[in-house]
């Protein structure tokens, strides 16, 4: 492993934790673009840990602990804005994962995120697209991972319908091929990738597209085997190619005998279940040439993360785009969140949440917090919170979008204390406080006035916050001071001391 990088603003790291290897890669940016500066890729072979209860094995979290030390050493001179570290299918679905990701945070020195099939999805489009350098045709990628695959259509750099299988070249090959790599193996094991494939079918055929690219490690192997055997020109995928592969996978009888051009040692064990998931999407889907891009998921989180830096945040287009939805009143929601802001500079420093993130995060959760009135009034921050939880929001992790639905929920009412509890441990007291500064907001705000020139000073103290007002503020305004006097019963449930004063109080 190379050294530690220097610290360099200008640095990003992306990793992809995926069901059968682990990637990072390091670039630089440089004028908005993003110039490669290295690769690294450990075979981990996490899915084949999970036992039949979905459960790690020791063994298995080892090597990715061992894995991610070794990254951690690479990536140690890096802020926490200029990484971004996402865990996809067997992280989804592993039972004793909150402990292990623990470890893993431990062991890299960032935290990790655990992104839906829908946003892996989404991400490696955008890897792709960016490094083919899509034009605005239609085109169909697919992604075969070791727990799940992937199919989106998109033009150009926007994806218009996007699906995660629950199909991978790892799992496939544990279910169908653990015994051998026979004709009728390879039968049921295309079956049942034509079988998941049904959902999509229809409506993928009716969208079309005019080019079929396919990512990631398990179809560039089998683009390399097809080139290598001159099963096919340039590398590109035909079905005539897949028939080959599979008679010759077949012939072999087992992963140990199977030896092709082109084809890895290591992945010769998981080969098998790729070539039955492509054979069954060209079959399905009428596919019929694929091209193989270099970009996939990494590459996306990388755009990603450079368009966060750029302002060209996913994550925004989302809220509003949900506000908007449900048609928040976004006047209050605006004066909502402007007053949080207000709130939030005040204390940022001493509550030792002064990073961008945790600004946007509360001021979304203001965009975002009357979401439950389409359902009912009564109760609405209930409704609001479980909308938030379940819609699909493409630009957030599985974390950040929990973390938002309990600020959500946390507006009014008594402290969710055990809802903040369930998210990660890294999550937990920045919600805690965030939930505190939009209550307050809310607070001020309850008589949705169109007079915001209201001054709130706030302090943090050893035990809590103390709020100032101006002088003869409560007196003029006795709803609000029965508000701040509920809200000191509510936080000082959660542990958290508030005191309300004003100017005139000496």
């Amino acid at each position: 492993m190379d050294a530690p990088l220097t610290p360099d603003p200008d640095t990003l790291a992306a990793i992809d934790l995926g069901s059968n290897s682990f990637h990072m890669i390091i670039a630089r940016q440089r004028d908005g673009q993003i110039q490669i500066m290295d690769k690294l890729r450990e075979m981990v072979q996490l899915r084949a840990g999970l036992d039949e209860q979905n459960m790690l094995s020791e063994d298995a979290m080892e090597r990715a602990i061992a894995c991610l030390q070794r990254f951690g050493e690479r990536i140690r001179g890096l802020a926490w804005h200029q990484v971004r570290v996402v865990g996809t299918n067997t992280l989804r679905i592993a039972h004793n994962r909150r402990e292990f990701l623990y470890r893993c945070q431990q062991a890299l020195g960032h935290p990790i995120e655990i992104v839906t099939g829908e946003e892996e999805a989404r991400l490696i489009y955008l890897g792709v697209a960016r490094s083919l350098s899509f034009d605005n045709q239609r085109r169909l990628v697919m992604d075969i991972g070791g727990g799940s695959t992937e199919f989106i259509i998109g033009e150009g750099l926007q994806g218009l319908a996007r699906e995660s299988l629950e199909m991978g070249c790892v799992s496939f090959s544990q279910q169908f091929f653990a015994d051998g790599y026979t004709a009728e193996n390879m039968r049921r094991a295309t079956l049942r990738a034509a079988i998941q494939l049904r959902s999509i079918r229809r409506p993928y055929q009716r969208l079309g597209w005019v080019e079929s690219v396919g990512a990631s490690g398990t179809i560039r192997s089998v683009a390399n085997i097809a080139r290598d055997t001159g099963w096919s020109n340039d590398g590109v995928i035909t079905a005539e190619s897949l028939d080959k592969m599979s008679d010759a996978i077949i012939k072999a009888g087992s992963a140990d005998k199977l030896d092709l051009p082109g084809l890895s040692k290591e992945r010769s064990h998981v080969i098998a279940g790729g070539v039955a998931i492509l054979k069954a999407a060209f079959e399905r889907l009428q596919i019929d040439s694929m091209l193989v891009a270099d970009g996939a998921l990494r590459e996306g989180l990388l755009f990603d993360l450079l368009g966060r830096i750029q302002h060209d945040d996913e994550r925004e287009r989302t809220v509003t785009a949900l506000a908007k939805r449900y048609q928040v009143d976004h006047v209050h929601a605006d004066r909502v969140a402007m007053m949080a802001g207000q709130l939030y500079e005040q204390v940022a420093d001493d509550w030792q949440i002064d990073a961008e993130d945790f600004l946007q995060r509360l001021q979304w959760a203001a965009q975002l917090h009357e979401v439950g009135l389409a359902i009912a009034h009564d109760k609405f921050h209930k409704h609001a919170a479980y909308l938030v939880a379940n819609s699909d929001l493409p630009g957030f992790s599985r974390e950040e979008q929990h973390a938002l639905a309990a600020l959500v929920r946390g507006q009014r009412r008594g402290f969710p204390q055990n809802t903040i509890a369930r998210l990660p441990d890294f999550l937990q007291d920045s919600t805690t406080k965030l939930a505190v500064l939009l209550r307050l907001a809310l607070v001020f705000n309850r008589g949705r006035s169109e007079k915001t020139d209201t001054y709130v000073r706030l302090n943090v103290t050893r035990k809590g916050l103390r709020v100032t007002l101006p002088a003869g503020w409560l007196a003029e305004h006795p709803l609000t001071e029965a508000d701040l006097f509920q809200e000191k019963k509510y936080l000082k449930k959660a542990g958290i001391k508030l005191k309300v004063r004003s100017d005139d109080h000496h």
